[in-house]
């Protein structure tokens, strides 16, 4: 598969799941009504976006790419580092109930 190939099947994913998002968006009723899409056509829209997800996934895997959405700053360090914590000697912590 070409990246050309690759982009075009990431386009039609991400227009795909606009679109079972919108129709979910667009029928969302109050829960004390009767929903206008049966139970099964709810489900199958479940398993789509998750097939589409989990195929969005491979695609990014398979460019070497990561799909983190979380926004990072640049002054953010990339590497964690655990920093050890001194431990206060016993009997030393004082209880605000016994002031």
């Amino acid at each position: 598969m070409t990246a050309n190939d690759a982009s075009k099947e990431e386009k039609v994913l991400d227009m795909v799941y606009s679109v079972l998002v919108d129709v979910i968006k667009d029928t969302t009723t109050d829960p004390r009504l009767r929903h206008p899409l049966s139970e099964g056509t709810r489900s199958n829209i479940r398993d789509c976006l998750d097939l589409i997800t989990a195929r969005r996934t491979e695609l990014t895997k398979e460019r070497g790419a990561h799909r983190e959405m979380r926004p990072h700053y640049t002054d953010e360090p990339q590497d964690s580092m655990v920093v050890p914590m001194p431990r206060s000697p016993k009997g030393t912590r004082q209880d605000p109930d016994q002031s």
